[in-house]
């Protein structure tokens, strides 16, 4: 099997996060549409992303959304 192309290959919901994964312009599009024009990649999420234990592209909208309704309510 090859390796997910996260330049080109498209990506869902259900898109596991692999230890190949880049934060790239088709991750940053798929994060856009799903969580809105607000959406930024910051260190955190970015640590979060990348810390080993499985997840999937999904979990990564509603994390991203998770930690914004938290940040307004601090």
């Amino acid at each position: 099997m090859n390796a997910f192309d996260w330049h080109a290959d498209p990506i869902s919901r259900a898109t596991p996060i692999t230890k190949s994964y880049r934060n790239t312009q088709n991750v940053r599009r798929f994060l856009t549409r799903e969580c809105g024009g607000a959406f930024r990649f910051d260190r955190p999420f970015m640590a979060w992303l990348k810390n080993g234990t499985e997840k999937t592209m999904g979990d990564a909208a509603d994390e991203w959304l998770r930690r914004q309704v938290e940040k307004r309510k601090a």
